[in-house]
C-alpha cells in the first residue's frame, strides 16, 4: 500500500479524470446531435448505448476485482475511455455513435468501480470522513470540462479536436499517477460467482442508488437541452444550467463530509432526496432563467453526496470485499443510468421536456421513502443486538 497521502492524492487523480472525460462529452452533446440531424427521440435511443455497455460489463467488474488488484484494471479503463472519447468526435454515422458510446459506457465501468474500491481502501487509513471529497473531485473536474465546453462551443471548436486534446491531457495524468495509486490484492472469495446481485441487505442501498443515478443521468444528458428549448435563454447561456448543477454538485460534495457529521447518514440522505424533488418540480413548473437555475442548483446539492455515503454503507454491511461488494449496489444503480434518462427522449418527444423533468421529481420522493425504510431496518437490527447481548 502506498503512503495515505500519496494513495489519496493519485485516487484523486483519477476521480478527476473520470469526471472530466465524461463532462466533456456531455457538453458537446448538442453539438453531436445537431452534426447527425437527430431528434430527441433518436438521440435518446443512441444515448442508450453508453448505459448499456455499462451495466452489461458490471458483472464482468466484480468478477475481475476478485482476481486482479483494482489499480490495473482501473489503468485500463482509464485509457480504453479516453481513446473512446477521442472517437466520439469523429463518428459521422448515428450506428457508429452507439457503438462508440457502448464502449465509451463499458470501460469507464471498469474505470469508475475500480477508482471507487480504491477509495474505500484510502479511506480506512484515515480515522475522518474523506470519501465523498473524492466525488467532490470528481465534480469539480466534472465542471471545469463544462465550463471548458461551453468555452469550445463559444469559440466554436469542433468536438473532434476538443475531445482528441482533453483524450490526450487525461492519458498523460493517468500515467504520471498510476505510480502512487494504492496497490491492493485482488478480493478473492471461496464461492466466486461470475454475476454479482446485492443480497436483501444491500438491495435497498442498490434502490437508493438507481434514483440517484437517473436524475444524474439526466442531468448530465439533458439539462442543456432543456435550458436550449424549454427556457429559451440567450445563446450563450445555453450551457449555464449545466453548469449551475455541476457547481451545486461539487459544492455539496466538499462539503458533505462535515454536513453528514452533523446530521448523520440518513438524515443527510433525506433531505437529499427532499431537494431533489423540489428542485425538478421548480424546474418543471418555472422554466425561467433564473426559476429553472435554482431547480438545477437544487438537484445538484440533492444528488451531490448520496452515492458516496451509500457506497461506504454497502462495504460496511456486507460480508463480501468491497470491489465486489460496490459492484453489486452499482448493478442495481446503474439500471437507473441505463433506463431512465434514454426515456426522457421519447417522454419529450410524445408530451415535452416539462413532462419529463416533472416526472423525474418522483425519483425524489423514492430517495426519501426508502432512506426511511433503512434508517428503520437499521434500528431494528440494532434492538436485536441489543437484546442477544
Amino acid at each position: 500500500m502506498s503512503k495515505p497521502r500519496s494513495a489519496r492524492i493519485a485516487t484523486a487523480v483519477f476521480f478527476f479524470i473520470s469526471g472530466f472525460s465524461f463532462s466533456s462529452w456531455a457538453s458537446r452533446i448538442p453539438d453531436i446531435q445537431r452534426r447527425l440531424s437527430l431528434n430527441k427521440a433518436e438521440l435518446g435511443f443512441f444515448l442508450l448505448a453508453l448505459p448499456t455497455g455499462l451495466v452489461l460489463t458490471l458483472p464482468v467488474t466484480g468478477y475481475l476485482l476478485q482476481r486482479y488488484s483494482s489499480r490495473n484494471i482501473m489503468m485500463i479503463g482509464v485509457l480504453v475511455f479516453n481513446l473512446m472519447l477521442s472517437l466520439i468526435g469523429v463518428v459521422t454515422l448515428p450506428w457508429q455513435l452507439g457503438l462508440v458510446l457502448f464502449c465509451f459506457g463499458s470501460s469507464r465501468n471498469l474505470m469508475n468501480i475500480s477508482v471507487n474500491a480504491q477509495s474505500v481502501a484510502v479511506q480506512a487509513l484515515y480515522k475522518r470522513s474523506i470519501i465523498t471529497t473524492f466525488h467532490g473531485v470528481w465534480s469539480l473536474a466534472g465542471f471545469a470540462a463544462a465550463a471548458l465546453g461551453a468555452i469550445m462551443v463559444d469559440f466554436r471548436m469542433a468536438p473532434s479536436r476538443h475531445f482528441f486534446f482533453v483524450s490526450l491531457a487525461m492519458t498523460i495524468m493517468a500515467i504520471i499517477a498510476f505510480r502512487d495509486s494504492p496497490h491492493l490484492p485482488p478480493s478473492r472469495e471461496a464461492d466466486t460467482k461470475r454475476f454479482i446481485w446485492p443480497d436483501k441487505p444491500l438491495l435497498k442501498y442498490g434502490l437508493i442508488s438507481f434514483a440517484v443515478m437517473a436524475c444524474e443521468g439526466t442531468m448530465y444528458d439533458w439539462s442543456n437541452i432543456y435550458f436550449q428549448e424549454a427556457v429559451h435563454p440567450p445563446e450563450k447561456l445555453i450551457a449555464a444550467g449545466y453548469v449551475i448543477y455541476m457547481i451545486a454538485m461539487t459544492s455539496g460534495r466538499f462539503t458533505g463530509d462535515s454536513v453528514v457529521n452533523k446530521l448523520g447518514v440518513p438524515t443527510m440522505i433525506r433531505y437529499s432526496g427532499i431537494l431533489v424533488l423540489c428542485g425538478f418540480m421548480v424546474a418543471a413548473l418555472m422554466p425561467y432563467t433564473v426559476s429553472t437555475s435554482i431547480g438545477f442548483l437544487m438537484i445538484g446539492f440533492g444528488v451531490s453526496c448520496v452515492v458516496p455515503l451509500v457506497l461506504r454503507m454497502a462495504t460496511q454491511t456486507s460480508s463480501m470485499g468491497s470491489g465486489p461488494a460496490i459492484a453489486a449496489v452499482s448493478t442495481v444503480g446503474y439500471m437507473g443510468f441505463l433506463i431512465v434518462p434514454p426515456l426522457i427522449g421519447f417522454i419529450a418527444e410524445a408530451a415535452g421536456l416539462r413532462w419529463a423533468f416533472a416526472l423525474m421529481a418522483l425519483f425524489g420522493l423514492l430517495i426519501t421513502i426508502l432512506i426511511l425504510q433503512v434508517k428503520k431496518s437499521t434500528q431494528i437490527t440494532t434492538l436485536k443486538e441489543s437484546i442477544k447481548a
